[in-house]
């Protein structure tokens, strides 16, 4: 009887043992269950290498010193041919593994194109030189007109389009990933320009246009509704800036009889209808300078609408007598908000932000959506609309 009592006792003991053995290795399963990093890896100057773990702890991916992600997925670029030395360390319940290789950055089979080459969607907002600027012909079709974005903006030799009023946009891309480098990485065109006679000397012709950035996370080589992050400019955290801003823009009766205004320019001063989300409404002026339709003619809606980041007026009548308008530059992060030749025209990637205003980290940009940030009239200028004329990567030679 004793005897069997202890041979019990044994079995029972060991199998607390054998238990306790194998959850603590469950325990500790996940936290290196990592099978490494490869001796190297290759890609092509302007391509993104994703190097994913599929484990948990916290991560410190580093090249010589420098710590270049702190991620679980490692997403790397570079615009130079080298090899870099690659370290990864994984930490998890106090110990830590260190991981090394190499990335060797080869140079593109193909070559690459600086500036944009693609048009994808292009919606402007009403204006004066909706229309015009691309040229609308009898019987041109949204999909014609997108080919004339297309040959007005692909390539070095760009021209200019219009995209009217607030809200109103076009979707671009590139050829290759433009990376996120220290410092400023793409240049976006316009026809902005600083005035002689303005009193602010850099307060003229501007007319921003916010920003908004895709990285092809899914390489299917178009921009998708969850990729797009906002660049934050300068007002984009001011309480003078106004998020989840709506407008409202209704097709005008061009047979009715126009109401003149009391300047001369003022053709029709209930021409175009609008409202918006924040309970204001009014009409967009027709002006004697532009007598053609200020509503893009091939689009069929009685309304359309767009909805976005709404900056404050930057345009005042410096003269006091409506002669001379000027409108001031912003300080950084718009299109169309300062000379071409001017830094900021030029755009940080690391100013980008999601719908909550968090900054994040992204490894490049393959593509570039622009709408016109202001819904004001500039007296006897018309309204205010952003106009972009090309761009490119600063990092492409």
């Amino acid at each position: 009887m004793k005897r069997i009592k202890f041979d019990y006792l044994k079995i029972s003991l060991f199998s607390m043992l054998f238990i306790g053995i194998v959850a603590c290795k469950r325990d500790g399963d996940d936290d290196f269950s990592f099978n490494g990093l490869d001796e190297s890896y290759s890609v092509e100057r302007f391509r993104v290498l994703s190097i994913p773990t599929n484990v948990s702890g916290n991560f410190t991916w580093s090249i010589n010193d420098s710590i270049i992600s702190q991620n679980s997925e490692l997403e790397f670029i570079s615009p130079k041919v080298a090899a870099y030395p690659l370290t990864l360390k994984i930490e998890s319940n106090g110990s830590t593994k260190t991981y090394n290789s190499k990335i060797i950055v080869k140079q593109e089979t193909g070559t690459f194109s600086k500036y944009i080459s693609n048009v994808f969607d292009f919606r402007p907002a009403v204006g004066q030189f909706i229309n015009e600027i691309p040229e609308y012909e009898n019987g041109n079709t949204a999909s014609m007109i997108l080919q004339k974005a297309k040959e007005s903006l692909v390539g070095e030799a760009s021209t200019m389009i219009t995209l009217g009023g607030y809200g109103g946009y076009v979707v671009f891309g590139f050829d290759h990933t433009i990376p996120n480098m220290n410092g400023r990485d793409f240049k976006i065109l316009g026809n902005a320009f600083f005035g002689n006679d303005a009193n602010d000397v850099r307060s003229g012709s501007c007319e921003p246009g916010i920003i908004m950035i895709a990285y092809d996370r899914n390489k299917n080589g178009k921009p998708d509704d969850n990729e797009w992050y906002e660049i934050a400019g300068s007002e984009y955290f001011k309480n003078t800036t106004v998020k989840d801003y709506s407008i409202t823009y209704f097709r005008p009766n061009e047979n009715k009889i126009p109401v003149p205004g009391s300047e001369f320019w003022q053709t029709d001063i209930e021409y175009i209808k609008w409202q918006d989300n924040l309970g204001n409404n009014g009409f967009k002026t027709r002006n004697t300078f532009h007598a053609q339709s200020y509503y893009p003619l091939w689009l069929s809606d009685a309304s359309y609408s767009f909805t976005g980041t709404k900056l404050q007026n930057n345009f005042y009548d410096q003269s006091g007598t409506g002669n001379y308008w000027v409108g001031k530059s912003y300080e950084y992060g718009y299109a169309d908000n300062a000379p071409n030749n001017d830094e900021a025209s030029d755009i940080d990637i690391s100013w980008a932000v999601d719908k909550g205003g968090k900054y994040v980290k992204l490894p490049g940009v393959d593509f570039v959506k622009v709408y016109t940030g202001v819904n004001q009239e500039a007296g006897w200028l018309g309204e205010v609309s952003t106009e972009v004329a090309g761009a490119y990567d600063l990092h492409l030679k």
